[in-house]
């Protein structure tokens, strides 16, 4: 966004917008946190973005011609973690530091979930990554393996045009 557009309020949709808040809100949908068991803490929901994140990066780097959006879901991940921070009260002076792991966190889920899918199971990527320091359930573990690994089908069989306007299958 330009610096006229700031300061006069106007907002420009920048490609992967929609795509992005359509992954966010997916990430938000209460089942990750009821059945799946994810906490429902701000490292939590972090993670359950950079899951579903994945899911449609991992996408999109599938199939070749999608590398200008996938970097625009890159930048809107940014721009949000940076917006989050600072409602946080994270200061100037170290937000660069915390987006830069954050952006580690994203990569590393990214290769893990990679593995996952290529395996047919992301258990132990998501048991790293996601429930980090918890003990859930196998039951919960199999929930949200199951469902990132069928909105991952979903999302092959799918048209990139078909969701990037935030319509995700």
């Amino acid at each position: 966004m330009g610096l006229l557009d700031r300061l006069f309020g106007r907002s420009a949709v920048r490609k992967g917008d929609a795509l992005y808040a359509a992954v966010v809100a997916r990430a938000r949908e209460e089942h990750w946190y009821i059945d799946g068991g994810v906490a429902d803490t701000v490292d939590g929901r972090f993670d359950m973005v950079a899951a579903v994140l994945s899911m449609v990066l991992l996408r999109l780097e599938a199939e070749p011609g999608n590398e200008e959006l996938n970097a625009a879901l890159a930048e809107r991940f940014v721009d949000d973690m940076d917006g989050q921070l600072r409602q946080m009260g994270i200061g100037d002076i170290v937000v660069g530091k915390h987006i830069g792991r954050m952006m580690a966190m994203l990569g590393g889920r990214l290769g893990a979930y990679r593995e996952g899918l290529a395996a047919g199971d992301l258990t132990p990527g998501l048991r790293r990554n996601l429930y980090r320091d918890q003990s859930p359930e196998d039951a919960q573990v199999a929930y949200v393996d199951q469902a990132l690994r069928g909105l991952h089908t979903r999302l092959l069989a799918s048209k990139v045009a078909a969701f990037e306007n935030g319509q995700l299958p």
